[in-house]
């Protein structure tokens, strides 16, 4: 049953007074359960239980860990129907996909059980000491991985469950050994809420500290607060680049600066050859219409801007990609705002010099379903203007017609940092596709042939990541096994007696 109150160390409490509720948006109606903001009580108690937690949470055997992670999947599933309802209630998304993310979420979860049930992860070295080495004698050394401490995760709007209160980010730095202390994202507070029960109910039959896991409610100063707060050691987010930023801004403000891993969107360039649209520019056109309108357009790897080369099959090429793109049945949105700002992204890129809408879904939609829209502009006057290099989060694609290699190469150069980039060719193709890969792989975390980027696979080798503004960091996953190594830092032990030494240093 939905509280609408906070999870504070594993208690549920409200002693906030601002309220609100979450929304339908498929009925454009707001659900009936009222949600608490929790209070800078509440906030202060759960950040000082997580490292009151972390003392005893970080010193766990791997295997300890790994029974708490498997525990809360089994609890995730065990929530059952009430939890796919929430969900699909609180997002307007389909059960289907419900029940996708929700697998994802525990699959997730499984993985880094399985990665911590032994210390390989913390990749441990030793040196072994050399006390007659001539001219200076060497001492004994070994290095491995230590948790960071509490980690500020924030929920994401387009994933309710993988990015969210169990996802990822949790996943990853509970298996560090850090506690975590989770804002809700406010659109989907109840299925947060959930979620955060079956954490508490799997730390309780596990016997983790009380502390280790919190989840609260609350706007842009609860997030304030959180991530000021001096026990707070790093944090998780995934959102806009705005509010990633301010984040990343007040973290390096603090008395004592910290990490925050933000993972902030893309356009996820696509290039696509002129041979490649000769030969098989219907099929491509099909098949990116359907990417391009995945989950109505709302991924971090959404499609939005095709590059290719114009010559005499351009023009058709657009064409059918519109056609295809706006044939698709709309969909709903996650929400009111993410529709309003759909639209108002959408035509500030259209209203842009030299941009012409090819295709745009018409007729009367309901309150928040998307129209659907493949606009399209010279490489020339996407070079000039940066206002086109936005993201419009939703089924929109813009697709870049360049005069020539050159010119492909040049707008691949000057875009920013990307979470992927695709390349679409055909065996020895005219154009240098070494060095199309070559200029990609300088702006993207991950580079896909012949495919799409929508669809991240959790995997040890997936990189799901890029240069700024893809994330703040670059060398690091928001997905995969080694999104752990966020949460950790090497620390060496030097001429220690083998007694004092953590158990899986000691050989």
């Amino acid at each position: 049953m939905i509280t609408g109150k906070n999870c504070i160390a594993g208690e549920f409490s409200a002693k906030g007074n601002v309220e609100f509720k979450t929304t339908n948006p498929k009925l454009n109606i707001q659900n009936e359960t009222t949600f608490v903001e929790a209070s800078s009580e509440e906030i202060e108690l759960a950040v000082t239980s997580a490292w009151d937690a972390f003392k005893v949470f970080r010193k766990l055997p791997g295997d300890k860990r790994a029974e708490f992670l498997n525990a809360i999947a089994d609890e995730i599933l065990a929530l059952d129907q009430e939890l796919l309802d929430t969900y699909c209630m609180e997002s307007g998304l389909p059960e289907g996909r419900a029940i996708g993310e929700r697998g994802r979420t525990m699959n997730q979860l499984r993985s880094f059980a399985t990665l911590v049930a032994n210390e390989d992860w913390r990749e441990n070295t030793f040196d072994a000491a050399e006390p007659d080495r001539k001219q200076m004698p060497k001492d004994d050394l070994r290095k491995t991985m230590i948790p960071l401490g509490p980690i500020a995760v924030f929920g994401a709007s387009n994933f309710p469950l993988a990015y969210s209160t169990a996802g990822g980010d949790t996943a990853s730095a509970l298996a560090a050994g850090c506690p975590v202390v989770v804002k809700s994202h406010p659109m989907h507070a109840g299925t947060s809420e959930l979620i955060a029960s079956a954490i508490v109910k799997a730390a309780e039959k596990t016997g983790m500290p009380k502390g280790v896991f919190s989840s609260i409610n609350g706007g842009i100063q609860a997030g304030v607060d959180l991530v000021s707060h001096p026990k707070i050691k790093a944090v998780g987010f995934t959102g806009s680049i705005t509010g990633g930023r301010a984040l990343f801004d007040l973290a390096a403000k603090r008395p004592e600066p910290i990490p925050v891993f933000a993972e902030m969107g893309s356009i996820n360039p696509v290039i696509i050859t002129p041979n490649a649209i000769a030969k098989r520019g219907n099929d491509i056109a099909k098949t990116y219409a359907g990417s391009i309108t995945l989950g109505t357009g709302q991924f971090c790897t959404n499609p939005g801007l095709l590059l290719t080369i114009k010559d005499e099959n351009t023009e058709a090429f657009i064409n059918e990609l519109a056609k295809e793109t706006i044939a698709l049945d709309a969909q709903c949105m996650l929400h009111p705002n993410i529709k309003s700002g759909y639209v108002s992204k959408g035509e500030s890129v259209t209203s842009q010099d030299g941009v012409a809408i090819v295709g745009q879904l018409k007729g009367d939609l309901d309150p928040n379903y998307a129209a659907s829209a493949v606009a399209t502009v010279s490489g020339t006057e996407f070079l000039k203007n940066t206002k086109l290099h936005q993201e419009v989060f939703g089924p929109f694609s813009l697709v870049v017609q360049c005069k020539d290699e050159a010119e492909l190469l040049q707008v691949i150069e000057e875009l920013e940092g990307q979470l992927t980039g695709t390349l679409i060719a055909e065996d020895n193709d005219d154009l240098d596709i070494a060095e199309i890969v070559d200029a990609l792989q300088n702006r993207v975390g991950r580079i896909i042939y012949n495919g799409v980027p929508t669809g991240v696979e959790v995997c040890p080798s997936m990189q799901h990541g890029g240069p700024y503004p893809a994330s703040t960091d670059s060398r690091f996953t928001a997905v995969g096994i080694h999104a752990i190594k966020r949460w950790v830092r090497p620390v060496s032990y030097q001429s220690f007696p083998l007694e004092l030494l953590p158990e899986h240093l000691r050989k």
